[in-house]
C-alpha cells in the first residue's frame, strides 16, 4: 500500500529549508581562511559580502542544533584573523586597502581576485556578520574574548570618510589605477546598513551629512496603488533588513511619509506579487503564487521566439519590478528573504513552488533563478531553465530572515549592538525600539 508522505507544517517546513541553505556555509568555506566561495561553481573566488552572511549565519547554526559553538567560534576566528593580519595597501599582492576590502578574493590565498573594485557596500556587509559575531560570542575564553576584539578592531580600522571621496555621499567602489568608480548611490537600494555602520564608526566616520545626501536621491511614488519607496529588485528590500530591525523606527524620510523601511519592504514585496499577477510581458508561470524578481543568474544572453512572440533572455543580472529588466526569471529565495514582511503571501508561495515545480527545489536548497517560460525548450525540463549553482548571498539572506521570522535572533542580538545604535541615531532614526534602553548581551538567547 502506498505510503503518503503528511504534508509539513509550516515550522517544518521552514526548518528544512533553513537547514539546506545553512550547509550552504560549511560545504564552501576554507577551515583555514574562513573564506567562503561566493557560489557553488567550481574554482570560484570568495566574496567579502558571502563572509559576512556566513559569520552572521554560525551563531543560527549553533542554535539550531547544526554546528557546535566550538566549530562556530573556530571557522569565525580563522575569517578574522584572515582579515586582521592580510596585507592592505593600494599596489599588488593585497587584500584591501584603508580597512576596505576587494569584492572577489582568492580562496586560498585571500588576495584581489578579477581585478574586481574595492567595494563599501560588501565590507559593510563583513562588518555586518563581526558585529553580529561580536555580540553573540560573549563568553570569558580565550577565543571568544578574541573574537570581540578582532571584530571591533576590523570595524574601527575602516576609513568611511575616505570612501565619500570629494562628495557627501559614499562612493561604490574604488580601484587602484583609475581610483573611485564614476558612479556613488542614487535611489533607494540595499546600502541603508552600509550608512548606518560608516555614520557609527567611533574612529573615522563618514561625515555627518552622508546619508541626508542619500535620501535626497530617493524615488517616492505611487505604484499599483502602494505608496512605496521604489527599489527593483527584492533583495534591495531585504539585505539591510537581515542585520535591523526597522518595524517602527523612522528617519526623516519615513516620518514625512508615515512608514517605516519595514512597512516599505512589506508593500515592495506585494507590488512583486501584483506585477507577476499583471504579468504584462505574458511570461509563462507568472501569477500570484509564483513571483519574486531579485539580483540573480539567469539563462543566459540569447533570444528566442516563443509562441511568436520574440524573446530576449540574459545572464547574471538585477531584474525588477515593474520597469524591469525581466526576463522571465524568478528568484525563489525571495519568498524565504522577504518572509518576515508578508508570511501570509510568501508561505503559500513556497508550497505551490514546492508542488508545481519540484525539480527547482531539490532537496530544499533554493538556485539562484528558474525561468518557467523556457519550459521543455532548449533542452530544458518541465520546469524550464533552473540555474545550475547555488549562491552565497542568496543562501545567507534565507538563513538570516527565516531566522528573523522564527526568532527574531539577529535583530536581537544587533539592537544591542552600540555601533547599530548610534549609527541609526546619527542618521535621524527615533522611535519604537531605540527609545527603549540597549538589550542586554544576547549570550543566553536560546531557540526553540
Amino acid at each position: 500500500m502506498l505510503r503518503v508522505e503528511p504534508p509539513l507544517s509550516d515550522e517544518d517546513l521552514l526548518d528544512r529549508f533553513q537547514h539546506a541553505a545553512f550547509g550552504y556555509f560549511l560545504e564552501t568555506v576554507n577551515p583555514e581562511n574562513g573564506l567562503v566561495a561566493d557560489t557553488s561553481r567550481p574554482n570560484w573566488p570568495a566574496s567579502i559580502a558571502v563572509v559576512g552572511f556566513a559569520l552572521s549565519c554560525y551563531p543560527v547554526g549553533v542554535e539550531r542544533g547544526w554546528m557546535t559553538r566550538d566549530a562556530a567560534a573556530k571557522l569565525t576566528l580563522a575569517a578574522l584573523r584572515f582579515f586582521w593580519n592580510s596585507r592592505q595597501g593600494n599596489g599588488d599582492g593585497v587584500t584591501g586597502h584603508k580597512g576596505f576590502y576587494y569584492h572577489f578574493l582568492d580562496m586560498r590565498t585571500g588576495l584581489r581576485a578579477w581585478r574586481c573594485e574595492l567595494s563599501m557596500v560588501d565590507t559593510a556587509l563583513l562588518m555586518a556578520g563581526l558585529l553580529v559575531a561580536g555580540a553573540y560570542f560573549t563568553g570569558d575564553n580565550d577565543e571568544e574574548t578574541e573574537i570581540r576584539e578582532l571584530g571591533e578592531a576590523l570595524y574601527r580600522r575602516v576609513d568611511w570618510r575616505w570612501a565619500q571621496g570629494s562628495n557627501s555621499t559614499l562612493r561604490q567602489g574604488w580601484k587602484p589605477k583609475s581610483g573611485f568608480l564614476r558612479y556613488g548611490w542614487e535611489g533607494y537600494n540595499e546600502a541603508t546598513v552600509l550608512y548606518v555602520l560608516a555614520m557609527a564608526a567611533p574612529d573615522k566616520p563618514a561625515s555627518d551629512d552622508s546619508y541626508a545626501g542619500w535620501t535626497a536621491t530617493y524615488q517616492w511614488g505611487n505604484i499599483y496603488g502602494y505608496d512605496v519607496l521604489y527599489g527593483g529588485p527584492l533583495f534591495m528590500h531585504q539585505f539591510s533588513h537581515a542585520w535591523i530591525d526597522f518595524d517602527g523606527i523612522r528617519d526623516a524620510f519615513m516620518r514625512e511619509k508615515n512608514s517605516d523601511y519595514f512597512e516599505n519592504s512589506r508593500r515592495a514585496t506585494y507590488l512583486h506579487r501584483d506585477y507577476a499577477q499583471r504579468n504584462p510581458s505574458g511570461y509563462d508561470g507568472y501569477g500570484e503564487g509564483l513571483w519574486g524578481l531579485s539580483a540573480g543568474d539567469g539563462p543566459g544572453n540569447f533570444r528566442a521566439r516563443i509562441e511568436r512572440r520574440p524573446r530576449k533572455f540574459s545572464g547574471y543580472a538585477a531584474r525588477g519590478a515593474p520597469f524591469g529588466p525581466d526576463d522571465g526569471t524568478i528568484a525563489p529565495w525571495s519568498y524565504l528573504a522577504s518572509l518576515p514582511f508578508a508570511p501570509e503571501i510568501c508561505l503559500p508561495a513556497l508550497r505551490l513552488l514546492r508542488e508545481r515545480h519540484p525539480e527547482v527545489i531539490d532537496g530544499f536548497r533554493m538556485p539562484s533563478g528558474f525561468n518557467p517560460t523556457l519550459a521543455n525548450r532548449r533542452k530544458f525540463g518541465p520546469s524550464g531553465w533552473i540555474s545550475d549553482a547555488h549562491y552565497g548571498l542568496d543562501q545567507g539572506i534565507a538563513v538570516l530572515m527565516i531566522e528573523n521570522h522564527r526568532s527574531r535572533l539577529i535583530w536581537d542580538l544587533m539592537r544591542s549592538s552600540p555601533h547599530i545604535r548610534r549609527g541609526l541615531s546619527k542618521a535621524g532614526f527615533s522611535g519604537g525600539w531605540l527609545s527603549q534602553p540597549a538589550a542586554a548581551a544576547q549570550a543566553g538567547h536560546h531557540v526553540g
